[in-house]
Order: structure tokens, then C-alpha cells, then sequence
């Protein structure tokens, strides 16, 4: 069976072709990351991803961490390749080599991610709680709290979590009971317990450092009292070394659906009275500080729901072309015809082209909010930095919410076109849609998602963000129109473009007035029609670069690759974009059915 990750030919189609990253070298904070760089980037990323992270995945699953006498201890495999993944500089892609990174652009990152997370989700978790809390300590820490931990953290040798959940209060993150009791040292007395922790304790690196989220004794109810601690495993003393232990437990490991090499924690933080933290930000600023630090994780996210779907794909895929089984339908009638590669049946392809629509399309979406913020932090005038960001945030719950919904789907699809086969061990498309369930859960349910993209994000900064992107898309249909052979394609995703802006205005307005509760029960719904839409219009750009590419007479070995490209796009304007359609005038109806129900009328 084939070892597959990610679509190499794919993925420099997007950096190169689509987005032209390259041209980010023409500033003097990417100067040195030409095309013969990314490349080279890339290519060591898939090196480390295929021969050395990819065999863990299956051993991780079934070996599982273990719990232990109080003592959490990740798959044996995975000691070597986080010595490999830490001794290559990995875990700070984009931050400064002052710190330990490596500063790439954004965008490349991500397509080295799209290797380290497809060869290894419950893996690259540890390495991106490391990266996120270590973000969080750059953006908020004093310069004595950059000093002791940013550096250990960035080159790996100290890991890193997030500790925002509790059992009572779930995705209601303002009702938690944590508490911070200030110390005459300046320290502050932490106690409380924390569930969910992903990597909350493990025999990785000798310190975990962890941002919780806990409440200054006599501060306000809610989030508006909420502030941020940094809490060590291990207490750091002042000149760096590494004091007691700081009475930071690790309870118990969930038992998980999927994700079996990732420890995820229930933490008891000051059960001996001697658990102790500093202060991270300001008081009472610590909901803004994981705020800010949201669309990092989203994207994140985004990015691990993506990666089992392309994953699962290229599986899929290359199944389909060795797979023989049942007459070809031209010769069903023919008892002497020879059964046939099932990749010839007209289901299989319907499957097989709807994941290529869908991957290709996330993919080029997730590159595009990295290279949206490569040109924020290269732009020299404030109006385009605040246009990238807009344009950033409003595609956060889209790529969070939307992307791991459909990621989910493909593994699906995947495990069908197995057949039997999908659903057992032996094959790798049970473990991966798994492994993809819980993206839709985590760092803000899809639902959550929904409610933040329709109550924030639609209105933020007066309709900015959404007509800025609006342009964007339109720039790209102008373009297609003036090719003859995918004009009909653009004329399609300028029709369900201007719905959307009929069904934007609709819901915004609905959700201002008495009605409130049916805008928001259509919330989702609202989320999954933007995605289709900005999806489509990847799908366009993308079919727009290849028939340039063709018709400039593209190297023969490219050309199915580029006539693929419009391939996917006739497909989803065609078959995809009018079940959008059929969607949008549902959510312009606004029925009120979800919300007028009783409870009783559930029945149960």
C-alpha cells in the first residue's frame, strides 16, 4: 500500500502558480526565501514527514499513551522523530531566528504543516501547543518571562500547552472556577482543575510550560475577570534553571475516540497548596490575550481537519486505480468482459472528483489566509495591513468551521470507496476520520464557528473585511470571463457571489431585530453557504491559472494536472453550487421551525 501524505505537484501549484509566493523575497523580511529556497523547504518537510513521521502514525494509535502511577508517557516512537522535528527547527517556522525560529513566511509553513500534520495529527499536536503557548508568552510576556522560556520553547526543548477548560464550564469559558492569589513575591498561589488539557502532561521534553486561565481572588464575574498565568511543570528560577516540582498534576488521560498518541489531560493545578504562577498580560485581559491568539489556533486547526482529508484522498485515489472489481458498464452485458479497475465505475468518480473539488480547494483557502498574512506583516501602509487582517478574520470560522465539516466528509467518502476494507485496521482510513472528528469540536465548536462568523464577523468594522474580500473575488471572475472556455464557470460564481451578498444582508438584519433566534438557528447553515461560495471561488482562481498555463503550451507531463484544475471547477459550479443555491433561499425563507418548537415536542 502506498504511503501517502500530500499532493507535492498540488502543493507548488498553489505557492508558485497561484499565489506567487516567491514574490514575498522582493521585501527585506523574506529576502532570502526565493523560489530555490521554498522548494528546498518543502521538500525537507516531506522528507522528514514521510520517512521518518509517517511510520508513527498507526504505531502512536495502537500503542497509545499511557497513565502510570501518576506519570503520562507518549508512544516509544515518538521520542526519536521529536528529537528529529526539534533538531530541524520546526516548531517556530515563522518566528524570529532571535528566539529560535526560522522566519518564513506564513504561507510556507503551512505547506510544510501540510506534510508534519498528514504523517502524524496526534504528533504535530504536542509541537503546536508548544508553538501557540510560546506565541502567547512573545505577545504578552515581560522581557524577563521572553528571556527564561521563549527560546526553549521555539527550539522544542521545553514543550507548551493551553490550559482554558474546566468541567463546568466547557465552551462557557467565563464561568470557570480556577483561581490566582497574589504572593508577597509577586508570584500567584494557582488552584483549580482543568480538563481536556491536550498534552497536558508527557515524557517529551523535562519542563511543559502552561498559559491557564484562572480568576484574581475579588476579580469580576465573567470573562470581563478573567487574566492569564504563566504556569511551569517545573518552576524556572531566575537565572533559567530548573527549581521543584510545582505541583502541577496530571489526574487522568481521557480514553478517546481517536487521537490515541496525544495525552489529553485532566489537571489538578495547587492540590498541595504549592502550585505557582506569573502573571501573563495585564489583569483581567486574559480572554483578550487568547483572543488574539485564536485565529493562530484556528487556522491550526483548519489545517489538521484538511490534512486527513488529503490524506485520505490520495489513499482513496490510488485504491481506485488498483482495485479491480465488477464489468465495465459499457460491458455489463458481456459475460466474457474483464472486471476493471473500480476508479472506471461512475459512483467511484463521482466520490473521487467531489474530495478532489474539496481538497484542492481547502487547500489553496488555507495558503491563501497565510499569504493574506505575509502581506499584512510586509506592508508598509496601515490601511493594507488592516485589509489583510479583516480579510483574515473573517475566513478564521470559515476555514475552523467549514473546512474540518468537509474534512470529515472526505475521510468518509474515503472509507467507502474501500469499501469493507475501509472500516477494518489493516487500512488507514479508519484511524484517520477518527483522528479528523475532533477538529470539529475543539477550539470553539463548528457551532460557535457559525455564531461568531454571523454576531462578529459580518458587521466587524462596518462590512469592511466582507467587501474587501467580495473584491478580491470579483478581481478573479473578471479574469475567468475573459477566458471563452471557463466562462461559464465564472458567470456561475458571480451568480451564487451576489446571493451571498443578498443572504448576508438578509441574515444580518434578521439577527438585529425580533427574529434574533432564527437568524442564529440559521447561523450554520450561513457558514456552510459562505464556504461553498469562497471554495467555488478558489476552484475559479485556480482553473483560471491552468488555462493560462495551457494555453501559454504547458509541458506535456502537466498537462493533465492543469486540465484537472478545470475539471474541479466544472464540477463544483455544476453539481455543488446549485445545492448552495438551494440552501441560500432556505436561509432568505428564515423558517422559524427550530426555535418555536417546545421542548416536549422532541419527544424522547
Amino acid at each position: 500500500m502506498a504511503q501517502v501524505i500530500s499532493d507535492r505537484r498540488d502543493v507548488d501549484f498553489v505557492l508558485h502558480e497561484q499565489l506567487h509566493v516567491e514574490d514575498l523575497s522582493k521585501h527585506e523580511k523574506f529576502t532570502e526565501f526565493n523560489k530555490k529556497t521554498v522548494d528546498l523547504i518543502v521538500s525537507e518537510a516531506r522528507n522528514l514527514a514521510v520517512k521518518e513521521i509517517l511510520p508513527t502514525q498507526v504505531l502512536g494509535d495502537r500503542e497509545g499513551v499511557r497513565f502510570e502511577n501518576g506519570k503520562v508517557t507518549v508512544p516509544e516512537s515518538f521520542k526519536r522523530i521529536y528529537e528529529l522535528y526539534t533538531e530541524g527547527e520546526w516548531v517556530a517556522m515563522t518566528e524570529d531566528l532571535e528566539w529560535g525560529g526560522q522566519g518564513m513566511p506564513r504561507a510556507v509553513a503551512l505547506a510544510a504543516g501540510d506534510y508534519f500534520v498528514g504523517a502524524n495529527l496526534a504528533f504535530n499536536i504536542y509541537m503546536g501547543l508548544t508553538h501557540g503557548a510560546g506565541k502567547l508568552i512573545e505577545n504578552f510576556g515581560t522581557q524577563k518571562q521572553k528571556e527564561l522560556y521563549l527560546k526553549k520553547m521555539y527550539t522544542g526543548e521545553w514543550c507548551g500547552t493551553m490550559q482554558l477548560t474546566e468541567p463546568e464550564a466547557g465552551s462557557d469559558v467565563g464561568a470557570l472556577t480556577t483561581s490566582a492569589v497574589k504572593n508577597d513575591d509577586g508570584t500567584y498561589s494557582i488552584t483549580g482543575n482543568k480538563i481536556f488539557i491536550s498534552g497536558g502532561d508527557h515524557n517529551l521534553s523535562e519542563n511543559i510550560i502552561h498559559p491557564v486561565l484562572a480568576r484574581i481572588e475579588g476579580a469580576p464575574d465573567g470573562s470581563r475577570g478573567i487574566s492569564l498565568f504563566l504556569v511551569p511543570k517545573i518552576w524556572v528560577n531566575e537565572d533559567g534553571s530548573l527549581g521543584e516540582f510545582n505541583d502541577v498534576v496530571c489526574t487522568g488521560v481521557e480514553e478517546k475516540m481517536g487521537l490515541h498518541g496525544n495525552a489529553t489531560c485532566a489537571m489538578a493545578l495547587g492540590g498541595n497548596g504549592k502550585c505557582r504562577g506569573t502573571l501573563l498580560g495585564e489583569e483581567n485581559k486574559g480572554m483578550r490575550a487568547m483572543f488574539l491568539m485564536m485565529n493562530e489556533a484556528r487556522l491550526a486547526v483548519g489545517l489538521q481537519g484538511f490534512c486527513c482529508a488529503s490524506t485520505a484522498y490520495l489513499y482513496a485515489l490510488n485504491y481506485a486505480r488498483e482495485r479491480i472489481q465488477g464489468k465495465h458498464l459499457s460491458n455489463i452485458m458481456d459475460k466474457d468482459a474483464p472486471s476493471v479497475p473500480i476508479i472506471q465505475h461512475p459512483d467511484i468518480r463521482r466520490q473521487l472528483i467531489t474530495m478532489k473539488a474539496y481538497v484542492e480547494g481547502m487547500r489553496s483557502l488555507l495558503y491563501y489566509i497565510g499569504i493574506c498574512d505575509d502581506k499584512r506583516v510586509i506592508a508598509d501602509d496601515g490601511e493594507e495591513k488592516l485589509k489583510y487582517q479583516g480579510i483574515i478574520d473573517l475566513l478564521i470560522p470559515i476555514v475552523k468551521g467549514y473546512i474540518t465539516d468537509r474534512a470529515f466528509e472526505i475521510c468518509s467518502h474515503a472509507i467507502q470507496i474501500y469499501g469493507g476494507y475501509g472500516y477494518i485496521r489493516d487500512y488507514p482510513l479508519e484511524q484517520l476520520l477518527r483522528d479528523c472528528r475532533i477538529t470539529m469540536i475543539y477550539e470553539g465548536t463548528n457551532g460557535i464557528q457559525a455564531m461568531d462568523l454571523l454576531g462578529r464577523k459580518l458587521g466587524m468594522n462596518k462590512g469592511k473585511p466582507i467587501m474587501d474580500l467580495l473584491g478580491e473575488i470579483q478581481q478573479t471572475i473578471a479574469e475567468a470571463k475573459s477566458i471563452s472556455a471557463i466562462k461559464v464557470y465564472a458567470e456561475k460564481v458571480e451568480d451564487a457571489v451576489n446571493t451571498l451578498g443578498e443572504v448576508a444582508l438578509h441574515l444580518g438584519k434578521t439577527a438585529m431585530s425580533p427574529q434574533l433566534l432564527a437568524a442564529f438557528a440559521f447561523a450554520y447553515p450561513f457558514m456552510e453557504v459562505c464556504g461553498d461560495v469562497i471554495l467555488s471561488w478558489m476552484l475559479l482562481w485556480r482553473a483560471t491559472t491552468a488555462s493560462q498555463a495551457l494555453k501559454k503550451g504547458a509541458k506535456k507531463k502537466d498537462n493533465d494536472f492543469y486540465e484537472g484544475q478545470i475539471k474541479s471547477a466544472e464540477f463544483f459550479t455544476h453539481s455543488i453550487l446549485p445545492i448552495t443555491l438551494g440552501k441560500m433561499n432556505a436561509i432568505l425563507e428564515t423558517n422559524d421551525a427550530a426555535v418555536e418548537i417546545s421542548e416536549a415536542s422532541f419527544g424522547g
